[in-house]
């Protein structure tokens, strides 16, 4: 199995929360969510992101506003939805609830390893 893979797929899978998670404190742009998403090394390129903006968008947790640039074309700001927040609030509690998962199978990995 290949290691980076594992790690692409990893990373895949918690990107959809990723977004909800930086729509909740701003609204955004979508190179703005992009720059935010490699700042955190959670490499993303925007062929892999407007899929998941309009997904997010047709599901009702995303809506989206255009606006003036004074730098070209009109630029599309997408916004938690009021059912958003209600979902990314039980998404937070299904993350907690993963990693303490996680960490409760780490920890016995390493008392198991002494």
């Amino acid at each position: 199995m290949n290691v980076e893979n594992a790690k692409a797929q990893m990373r895949k899978g918690v990107l959809e929360y990723c977004i909800l998670l930086i729509l909740s404190n701003n609204d955004a742009y979508a190179s703005d969510i992009i720059n935010q998403l490699k700042e955190a090394k959670m490499i993303v390129v925007e062929g892999t992101l407007y899929p998941l903006l309009t997904r997010l968008k047709n599901a009702k947790l995303l809506s989206y506003r255009w606006e003036e640039s004074t730098q070209g074309p009109p630029r599309k700001y997408y916004a938690l939805t009021d059912e958003g927040r209600t979902f990314l609030g039980e998404m937070d509690a299904s993350w907690q609830a993963l990693v303490n998962a996680v960490e409760l199978i780490h920890q016995t990995k390493n008392v198991t390893e002494q």
